[in-house]
């Protein structure tokens, strides 16, 4: 009787614990959230990276960069997707806009880096720069990484940087046409407040 009274005793203490140590495995078994994005105000790291502009191969360095203007700094998941061929075209639409505007534009990669000379001929049309990211190192520093089937891409994630080095603007989204029009309106009225100063 003692033994059948201690087995229930186990049974139930069992399934008791399942209650609370099942819910707590499957919580640790969640991926974490992807870091949020660089914010306004935060210093933009350097970085140079080798890329092509209209098929030929650039060195681009952001520092060398900003001394000549404002930056807009975009990362894209991978070259030739239909999101990201979407963007570059919309991007090569604005190019001259955001030329105009005093700013430099280049994109950047972790995914398909060896198409990145292609791409930039084809879908940036020779308006702009693009750069490849290998290993995401590039992308992990201004915290615009995504995790999609067990690869490490670059997060949709557009910055425009002053050239004192901080970022103006920071936007994530999925919609590629919004990161254009977000950035081109956000130099607009930047250049604007400068002008009335």
């Amino acid at each position: 009787m003692k033994k059948h009274i201690k087995n229930m005793f186990n049974l139930q203490f069992l399934s008791l614990s399942s209650v609370f140590v099942l819910p707590l495995v499957a919580l640790h078994s969640l991926p974490a959230p992807a870091q949020a994005a660089l914010i306004q105000g935060a210093n933009a790291p350097d970085f140079t990276l080798q890329g092509a502009l209209d098929g030929k191969p650039v060195t681009f360095s952001l520092k060398a960069t900003l001394s000549k203007g404002p930056v807009v700094l975009y990362f894209f998941p991978a070259a030739f997707t239909p999101g990201c061929t979407q963007e570059a075209h919309a991007f090569a639409d604005a190019a001259k806009q955001i030329e105009a505007e005093g700013a430099t534009l280049v994109g950047v990669t972790a995914g398909n880096t060896d198409r990145v000379t292609e791409f930039s001929k084809t879908e940036c049309r020779g308006k702009f720069a693009v750069l490849a990211d290998p290993g995401t190192f590039t992308a992990i520093l201004y915290h615009s990484v995504n995790a999609q089937n067990h690869a490490l891409l670059s997060e949709r994630t557009s910055y425009v940087i002053s050239p004192d080095g901080k970022i103006l603007l920071s936007y994530t989204g999925s919609d590629p046409e919004q990161h254009v029009t977000r950035t081109l309106e956000f130099l607009k009225k930047w250049n604007a407040s400068k002008t009335q100063k």
